[in-house]
Order: structure tokens, then sequence, then C-alpha cells
């Protein structure tokens, strides 16, 4: 690791405190002079560095840039042995890491980009991700037979993942839209995209992409008219902690919750969070004669510990959806 990003690490290690240019300096065995250019390198990289005489450095409040240096602080100490990688930009972090996976990339590799051009939803939808407004992420597991059972999990989980780092850092109180989105102020915040690979002799899933895109900060261009009535941000009002902080509280409870699939004790909070339950909602089942979208309309009563949603029809009848998508927005011209 080169000087510059040994500094960062030790000034988003102190982050809120000062740290001495000796201080620095003994800590990695260079000169002075030494930091004294790192911490201008960094400067320049758009670092908001604060420096005074007697004092030390230390980063400004606002600074915010992604950057593995301050992520793996926050990190619990169990998972400071992931690789975490963190580009500029990228087309999108789930093709990174599937590239990466293979090429051999280990379990737990997480990369995270300021901005992706070719950011992708489910359904093959675009997903707007813009610079330095959001934290885009993917990680990358590799479960083996006994967690391949429960992967279909990973998505509930990751939802589950994500409210809980916002819920520790923030005062806002997010929910989860079945069944791979999460919501604030009935508007969407997070979107989640996992991508399964097989092995192609065995059939068995041997590679998980589990993708998760937040709106961090509303973008300075604003949101595209196609979702600015539905998309907001965590921090619509400005700063409250910095993204390296969250990503890595999100990636804790991920690791955390991968690991324990087969237990579902996410579930409760799953179900305590969501803002389907008790609501009426509709849904696609199959297509008409004429090739149109058949809607379906029904209450959603539960969610059972596969993460299937439970809609009860008009005439009393239970469905369980296991994929696909809902809408709380009815249409009043669609059938019954």
């Amino acid at each position: 690791m080169s000087v510059k990003m040994e500094v960062l690490k030790l000034l988003e290690t102190h982050r809120e405190e000062d740290i001495s240019g000796q201080e620095i300096a003994e800590c990695l065995g260079v000169t002075r002079s030494a930091v004294w250019k790192a911490v201008n390198a960094l400067k320049k990289d758009g670092y908001l560095v604060d420096a005074a005489n007697k004092r030390g450095y230390r980063l400004k409040t606002g600074c915010d840039i992604l950057s593995a240096e301050g992520i793996y602080p926050s990190l619990y100490e169990k998972y400071r042995n992931r690789e975490i990688v963190v580009c500029r930009q990228v087309d999108s972090t789930n093709q990174e890491v599937k590239r990466r996976a293979l090429e051999g990339a280990t379990e737990g590799l997480a990369v995270l980009a300021e901005e992706q051009t070719a950011g992708r939803g489910r359904r093959g939808r675009s997903f707007f991700s813009p610079s330095q407004s959001g934290i885009y992420m993917s990680v990358l597991f590799r479960p083996g037979e006994e967690q391949a059972e429960q992967i279909v999990l990973i998505t509930t989980a990751a939802a589950v993942a994500v409210c809980r780092a916002i819920r520790r850092l923030l005062p806002v109180d997010p929910k989860i839209k079945w069944v791979n989105d999460v919501y604030l102020n009935n508007k969407k915040i997070c979107g989640i995209l996992t991508e399964a690979i097989s092995d192609f002799e065995s059939g068995r899933i041997d590679t998980v992409v589990v993708g998760i895109g937040i709106n961090y900060y509303v973008p300075e261009q604003g949101y595209p008219d196609e979702i600015k009535k539905v998309a907001d941000a965590i921090c619509a009002d400005g700063f409250l902690v910095p993204r390296n902080r969250l990503a890595a509280a999100v990636l804790n409870e991920l690791y955390d919750l991968y690991e324990n699939l087969a237990d579902r004790s996410f579930m409760d909070d799953y179900r305590a969070w969501s803002n389907v339950l008790g609501r009426e909602v509709r849904f696609t089942e199959g297509r008409t004669e004429t090739g149109e979208e058949k809607w379906v309309r029904g209450k959603a009563v539960d969610i059972d510990d596969n993460g299937a949603l439970i809609v009860q029809l008009s005439r009393g009848k239970k469905v369980a959806l296991r994929t696909g998508e809902i809408t709380l927005r009815l249409n009043k011209s669609s059938k019954k």
C-alpha cells in the first residue's frame, strides 16, 4: 500500500480526532515530509483535509469519498480479511464482480463504485447511478452444498441487512417493499439485484452476486423524469454520516446473515419492516389471450419463512408469490 493510502487509512480510522504529522510518520515509519506530500496528494484527489499547527490533520466532516481505506476501519475485525475494491467508475458492480469471480476471486469480495455507467435493476431495467451520490456495491458469495439450498433467501437477507445498517447509524425508519426494494417516506432509496451462476456439470449454484444500490444523496442534477416521483435519498437534507461507514455496516450485516441463512431469524425483521403487509396489492398472473399482462388484486396478509408473499384474493383464496413484482398503486381500469 502506498504512503498516500496508508495516511488515508489513518485519517479514516481517526476521523473524529486530530492526528499529528509526527504521529503519522512514526506509525508508518516514514518522514514528516513524506506525510506532508501524501496529504497534499489526497487533497488533489478531492479529500477535504483540515491541517492546523500544533493539532495535526483530520478529515473534515463533509469529506465523503468512498474508499477501501475508509471502509475497513468500520468492518468487524473478523471480516477485515475480505477483499474490498472501490472504483471511481464501472459499467456495473455486479458485472465487475462476475468478471473477478471468473478470475478466481474469493468469497466475500465486495466491489463498490462512485458511479455506474450501466447500472442494472431487475427485469433488465437500468439503475440510475450518478457520481458521488450513492453507494453502489456488489458482494461475491460461493455457497457450499448446504448453503446453496438456502441461497434463495439471500435477497431477503440483503434487504434486512440494509435496513439494519441504516437504522443503526441514522435517525430514519426504512421499510421493505417485497421483495427487493427499501423505501423511506414512501419513496424508493435502495434496490437489490441478486444473480446466481450454476455449475454446468452439477447444475448446482456455485456463485452468487448480490448487488445493492443505495440513494444516499440527491444528485446535483436531480432524478430523471421517469423516477423522480418515486425515488428519494437517505440524506435528502445533507450529510449525516460518511458513506464508507454505512457501506461497512451493510457489509457487516450481510456477511453475518449469509453465515446464518438457515435459521431464518432475520425474517422477523423482514416482516416487521414490511410496507406491504395489510395493504391491497396487485400482481401479474400470466397474460390474456391478446397478450396483455393479466393483473390480479388481493391483500398481502403474510410473508412465510421462505420469503414468499401470501396474498388473499377477493374470494378468500390465498396464493404464495415467490417471484415477480407487486404494485401498491392500483390501476382502477385493471380487471379483477
